[in-house]
């Protein structure tokens, strides 16, 4: 792509307490070999040296700006904040959290498909998880892929190509046009903003790895995996989005088997003894939902699952087991941790809002 005719990509790094990776996500940005870009450090009260990190790179390369918050903010609130800070005139926008990093092609290879197909809102590719290549499934060469298809067939075939918040470039003005980009009171707010823009924009890929997404076992989103927040947030893209993108027929067929398998994972749950907290987080979602909590679903689910051990022992005592190993691998430090790398981040009282 000519450098003299490149738009101007907007970069975000929303960051707390991120010294220990936050150099090498500078400087893959830094590396790129698309070189119009402005890149916006957003330091969310960090009490290491965090700040310091991000000023001198910024004293080096005018294209590098640096915001300190003036009081601390939830992670999403944090994320919404950084992205209010774009260029009013910038393009296209790339987040990168403050301990992942971006391969030298990333901006290149995006902003090149965004060009391509001016209709795309957002464009994701392969990723590298930790040790493990992911986001893949799409057909190869299916650079484009219109809005209704590809939520279809996340919805109807589990195929998430979306990734998480690094993964993916919007346009910018999609963002501008939003009061917030991120539903402060969705824990899955990345997943619900890409079906949000996908009711009216198209989707793009490309079939390259292009960013790094660090993985921490003692992260919150353990702590998520741990709750099963991916159910009640499943719940809410259906119940939100799926009219637009499914039929009737479709829609409550999906919607009966989700809540099946919810209040079965829920009367396992119950057998395991799970905690106050555990209930209260899913008792308020399920009651904020169209389809509410009932106790008496409860009970006949936990039946099912009692008389499903008694025909297959051997099979149910594994789920159970399985669910129990996941539990105890949890973290059990309940103290706030620092805003890492997986999707979008959580401080420990909104697990429980």
């Amino acid at each position: 792509m000519n450098h003299s005719v490149q738009p101007l990509v907007s970069v975000v790094t929303p960051v707390y307490n991120g010294a220990e990776y936050l150099a090498e996500c500078i400087e893959s940005v830094l590396n790129q070999t698309y070189q119009n870009w402005e890149y916006i450090i957003v330091d969310n009260r960090s009490t290491d040296g965090t700040s310091q990190i991000a000023h001198r790179y910024a004293a080096k390369d005018p294209r590098i700006r640096v915001h300190e918050n003036p009081e601390f903010l939830s992670a999403i609130a944090n994320h919404n904040n950084a992205l209010r800070q774009i260029s009013p005139v910038s393009k296209y926008c790339k987040v990168v959290f403050g301990d992942d990093w971006l391969f030298r092609e990333c901006l290149e290879k995006m902003v090149a498909v965004a060009e391509e197909y001016p209709t795309v809102g957002l464009v994701s590719a392969y990723a590298l998880k930790g040790n493990e290549v992911a986001w893949d499934g799409l057909p190869y060469g299916s650079r484009f892929v219109s809005g209704r298809e590809i939520c279809r067939r996340h919805l109807l075939e589990k195929l998430y190509v979306f990734g998480s918040a690094t993964t993916v470039l919007y346009r910018a003005d999609l963002i501008r046009d939003r009061k917030w980009f991120y539903n402060p009171a969705n824990i899955h707010a990345d997943t619900e903003v890409c079906f949000d823009l996908l009711r009216t924009s198209d989707f793009g890929f490309v079939y390259q790895v292009l960013t790094f997404t660090r993985v921490r076992p003692a992260s919150l989103r353990e702590m998520s995996n741990d709750l099963q927040t991916d159910l009640p947030g499943t719940l809410h893209t259906l119940s939100t989005y799926g009219g637009s993108f499914l039929n009737a027929e479709e829609f409550e067929a999906l919607l009966r088997e989700h809540v099946t398998n919810y209040y079965r994972f829920l009367a396992r749950s119950w057998l395991l003894g799970r905690d106050k907290t555990f209930w209260t987080y899913h008792k308020k979602r399920l009651s904020d939902s169209e389809v509410g909590f009932s106790p008496f679903r409860l009970l006949v689910e936990t039946l099912a699952v009692v008389m499903q051990a008694a025909l297959s022992p051997g099979e149910t005592l594994t789920r159970l087991l399985k669910l129990k190993r996941k539990r105890r691998e949890a973290p059990s430090d309940k103290r706030p941790r620092r805003d890492n790398n997986a999707g979008l981040r959580l401080h420990e009282k909104e697990l429980s809002l």
